[in-house]
Order: structure tokens, then C-alpha cells, then sequence
């Protein structure tokens, strides 16, 4: 068996159309915190070794994916309440369903990225 490529950190980048409403779901919705900020681009922490970036596509010569093709699925400790904050700030969530070893609820941001959020069962 070959090598494998040793990540040692992951940032995934949404290039968008939305850049400032899709900034401010992460910032003041999702509650991320930046860890760079400039004029079109801001990287958030997701943990110690994951960031998620959001870039206006617009100063960019990557275009943007308008939402398909991307789900950013993210393990929560407590997927209750974590529908209950987003349900404070008026984002709709998808029914919780049982999938796979747990319980996933679906979400999109401004830019119609999917986002899971899920619970393991054990």
C-alpha cells in the first residue's frame, strides 16, 4: 500500500456570491470564530486543524459552485439544541432523521451550501 498524503490541516473554501450574508451565517449563526479576516476573504476555525474559508467570488478567479455539489457535514455533541439555536435565528432545518449510526438535520446558508449537522447514536 502507498503512502498517503499527510494532512496536517484542512480549510474548505466557498467561493461566493452572497459573500457578506454567508460571512455573517457563519460569524453570528453557526457562532465561528475568524482567524483572518481581509476585504473578500474571511477563514473560520471549525476545530484546532479544520478551518472553513468563505471568498467573494467576485475577486476571484475561481467561480462559485451556487450551492450544489457541497455538503459540509459536521459532527455536534448535542444536535437538540444546536436546532434550537438555529431555530432562534430563523434558519430552517430539515426534520431530524435517523442515518447511518445517528441523526442528521440538513440546513443551507446564503449561498445554498448544504450543511449536515449530526449526532452519532452512541
Amino acid at each position: 500500500m502507498a503512502d498517503s498524503v499527510n494532512v496536517r490541516r484542512s480549510n474548505t473554501i466557498l467561493y461566493c456570491i452572497e459573500w457578506a450574508d454567508t460571512v455573517a451565517f457563519y460569524r453570528d449563526v453557526i457562532a465561528l470564530e475568524p482567524t483572518h479576516e481581509v476585504d473578500w476573504f474571511v477563514e473560520f476555525a471549525l476545530h484546532d486543524a479544520a478551518r472553513l474559508s468563505v471568498a467573494d467570488a467576485s475577486r476571484t478567479s475561481i467561480a462559485p459552485s451556487g450551492g450544489t455539489g457541497i455538503t459540509l457535514s459536521w459532527q455536534v455533541d448535542d444536535l437538540a439544541a444546536e436546532c434550537a439555536r438555529l431555530a432562534a435565528h430563523q434558519v430552517e432545518t430539515s426534520d431530524p432523521m435517523r442515518q447511518w449510526d445517528g441523526h442528521s438535520v440538513f440546513l443551507h446558508d446564503p449561498e445554498g451550501n448544504r450543511i449536515e449537522l449530526w449526532k452519532p447514536e452512541r
